[in-house]
């Protein structure tokens, strides 16, 4: 039921009423000469059916205040799925008295990275800084938000949690009527940076922007390099002085000072955190740099070499150790020896008091040159059990590394070498390596300024081979008796097994040529019955045939008796050749 107000001067309804709506329906109303179209509400009152015009209403409310309240929260519901990225949700507290409730939400937000500078000095420890790159991606600005940055790798996924999950139930057809589907087979398996830094300062004591004070130095890239491009032209314009204060600060930042940390690093459990020490404030869709790490660290400079990824030069890097008392995040490393730019890096995951090795240039002052001689092989042991003669070779390979130290300055080599443990190879007359990795060796090496020296790498590996004499040659029996490895007492029994199996191949020999006895004598028996059936026997060469005949029948069997003899010689020689084998051990 609803109430209905009408406009001041209604026609077809002077008055309100109330009612229910049974719906609307379009009549020709005339004006003047012609009938307009007019939609007019049917209302059913308690004085019959009314018909009012639809532009005379001017206001409808339900009668009923929970249907009024119903149909308000239904437009809030479809009001808020217009928008993905909000949902809305209600809490009910149970309990009396009042108290006070603190709502949180968990939003998703982009990890933070992690950017390095790397100062060497001559005579000083290296000098490491690093910052953490935040971005603000939501719609709200952060005015003096608490932050804490943890580093780790923590397991996480996504699960739909907000829409009803449903299981589907199969479709069952009668099997009466269900037909067969056609199958289907799947395939086989067949840096104006400095300059945006300076613009950046020079806004912030024009605008009194307050992050100012936290951007990065020179040299570091700035998020939203675009936007500060535009915006470095646009001051250059306006501010005449910006050019001489550009010039100005730059020379001083040649001296790369160092940068107060503004974080505090700590352990977290399996997780390394880092507390920001003041309140950061970060417009929506911005970010910042905040230093996290200004410390020196212990390092050493090296020249490190790997034929795969630099065939003739090593590169300059740096081998250190973590001593800032922070967990270094994976990021990129800006390295500068004194004022001078040098390179860049990568620096992975660095736990405390762990160890790294960096590199960041091609060190052209050195040169290498790797040579492979030919590989050796030896013999190193033989020995026999129940007739197999088992050979161990042992192959020895080397891997010259001719270096070359054309600068003014000494250089410490890291030699990169395949470790190929897992293929049985171990060093041999090789200084110990300073580390040892899962696929290489790492080996030092002191190389003199102007001087040049080798460094060899030796590698063996043992391998077996079997000989079985029972299904061998004499040749290869020959070859292990003419072996200088060989013990005498071996070849001693070595030479009584041919002996043996001489006998037994002289019989066999034997047997063979009785085969070919035999076979001949049948074949010409066979060519005799066939002229037989041929030949009239009143003619004389039928019996020349028959006496031939009746000869060839008593060879045979004297072949025959002959064959069984040999063959139990045969078995007794090679029985007796056996077990000659089966005992021959050394």
């Amino acid at each position: 039921k609803i109430d209905i107000v009408m406009q001041p001067g209604a026609t077809t309804q002077p008055g309100n009423l109330s009612g229910t709506i049974i719906g609307i329906e379009v009549q020709k109303i005339p004006v003047g000469t012609a009938q307009l179209d007019t939609q007019m509400l049917n209302v059913l009152t308690s004085d019959g059916l009314r018909s009012i015009k639809l532009m005379d209403v001017q206001k409808v409310r339900f009668a009923n205040p929970l249907l009024e309240a119903e149909l308000k929260r239904a437009l809030d519901v479809l009001a808020l799925s217009h928008d993905t990225l909000k949902k809305a949700v209600q809490l009910h507290f149970s309990g009396d008295g009042e108290r006070r409730v603190k709502v949180g939400y968990v939003i998703e937000s982009p990890i933070w990275k992690t950017s390095y500078r790397l100062v060497l000095d001559k005579d000083g420890k290296p000098y490491l800084q690093g910052w953490a790159i935040v971005e603000n991606t939501t719609d709200e600005d952060w005015n003096s938000v608490k932050m804490a940055l943890v580093s780790g790798r923590p397991i996480s996924f996504k699960m739909d949690l907000y829409n009803p999950l449903y299981i589907n139930r199969p479709t069952v057809e009668p099997e009466l009527f269900a037909s067969l589907r056609p199958p289907a087979y799947e395939g086989g398996i067949r840096d104006r940076n400095a300059v945006d830094e300076l613009a950046a300062k020079r806004e912030s004591q024009l605008k009194g922007d307050s992050l100012s004070k936290m951007r990065p130095p020179a040299g570091e890239k700035q998020m939203n390099g675009a936007r500060r491009l535009s915006e470095t032209d646009g001051l250059r314009k306006s501010d005449p002085g910006f050019e001489r204060e550009v010039a100005k600060e730059l020379a001083e930042r040649m001296e790369l000072g160092s940068v107060t940390s503004a974080a505090t690093a700590s352990k977290l459990g399996d997780f390394f955190q880092y507390a920001i020490d003041h309140p950061v404030s970060l417009a929506r869709q911005k970010s910042a740099l905040l230093p996290i790490v200004g410390k020196d660290i212990e390092g050493s400079r090296v020249s490190i070499y790997n034929p795969a990824v630099q065939a003739k030069h090593p590169l300059l890097g740096l081998k250190f150790k973590n001593t800032s008392g922070a967990h270094l995040s994976q990021g990129p490393v800006t390295v500068f020896e004194g004022s001078t730019y040098a390179g860049d890096a990568r620096l992975l995951d660095t736990p405390p008091k762990d160890e790294r090795i960096i590199a960041y240039a091609v060190d052209l002052a050195t040169e290498v040159i790797v040579q492979t001689p030919n590989g050796s092989s030896k013999i190193t042991a033989i020995k026999s059990n129940k007739g197999i003669v088992s050979i161990t070779r042992r192959n020895r390979e080397e891997k010259v590394y001719k270096i070359t130290n054309k600068s003014d300055t000494d250089r410490t080599l890291l030699i990169e070498h395949p470790n190929r443990t897992n293929q049985q190879f171990k060093l041999v007359e090789t200084p110990k390596p300073v580390e040892e990795l899962a696929n290489l060796f790492r080996f030092e090496k002191k190389i003199p300024a102007g001087e040049s020296t080798e460094f060899k790498v030796t590698e063996e590996r043992d391998q077996g081979e079997q000989i079985v004499l029972s299904n061998s040659t004499d040749d290869s029996i020959r070859f292990v008796i003419n072996l200088s490895e060989s013990s005498p007492a071996l070849k001693a029994k070595l030479v009584q097994a041919l002996a043996t199996k001489g006998l037994w191949d002289a019989v066999q020999r034997d047997l063979r040529q009785i085969g070919l006895d035999v076979a001949r004598i049948t074949a010409d028996q066979t060519r005799i019955r066939n002229n037989l059936r041929e030949t009239p026997k009143e003619a004389e060469v039928y019996g020349d045939y028959l006496k031939k005949l009746s000869a060839q029948e008593k060879e045979m069997d004297a072949l025959t008796d002959k064959q069984k003899k040999l063959m139990a010689d045969e078995f007794k020689a090679r029985k007796a050749y056996e077990d000659y084998l089966g005992n021959l051990s050394d």
